[in-house]
């Protein structure tokens, strides 16, 4: 049984924490699947590569080519892990302006695992209540456990932060392992759902 799994990082430095974080979450989420004799596929995203074709993309509406296959990878995915760092109590501007350029429908119904760093613990409420209800918004399936990592919590194998990554990837595996959103092939000549020729071009 093969799956997909999507992850973008919007981290702006280099190395990143919120790469770290991405990663310590999509090998836990490799783990568990691999336990169950689920091989997975993983396309890392990373936004500070994409952020001209991000900006580009919002002034002019078209995507260049790079920008375009990183959205199918993720939208076509069968699950996502999203971290971004937390800015002035929220979610990144790049991060942001990522998800505003995605089709309002594009991941209904995926799995998706929030995560986020910051310097201080204090700023991990904004899971709850900045990227929680983003992906809300964009039906997806978010799992119940977010993960925050912050400066504090690196440098040690045991504690809350391993925990949660555990649990949440937990989570994250087992609505994956259920998907079957990368083997349904997509028409690219489908017309949209509800679609009719009556009133159409040419209609006066």
């Amino acid at each position: 049984m093969n799956r997909r799994l999507a992850v973008v990082s919007a981290g702006l430095s280099q190395p990143s924490s919120t790469r770290l974080l991405a990663d310590r979450l999509t090998q836990a989420v490799e783990r568990r699947l691999a336990d169950e004799g689920v091989e997975l596929d993983v396309d890392v995203v990373e936004l500070r590569d994409l952020a001209h074709d991000i900006t580009n993309n919002l002034v002019t509406g078209f995507a260049a080519p790079r920008l375009e296959s990183a959205l199918e990878r993720i939208t076509t995915a069968d699950g996502l892990i999203a971290v971004t760092p937390i800015f002035t109590t929220s979610y990144s501007g790049l991060f942001k302006s990522f998800v505003d350029i995605l089709d309002p429908q594009s991941i209904t119904g995926m799995p998706v695992l929030i995560g986020a760093t910051g310097g201080t613990e204090r700023h991990s409420l904004a899971l709850d209540y900045a990227m929680r209800p983003l992906f809300s918004y964009l039906h997806a399936v978010v799992v119940p456990t977010g993960v925050y990592a912050a400066s504090s919590d690196w440098g040690s194998a045991e504690g809350a932060l391993p925990e949660r990554i555990e649990r949440a990837a937990g989570e994250l595996a087992a609505l994956v392992r259920e998907s079957d959103r990368s083997s349904q092939v997509r028409d690219p000549f489908e017309l949209p759902a509800g679609f009719s020729p009556v009133g159409g071009y040419g209609a006066q």
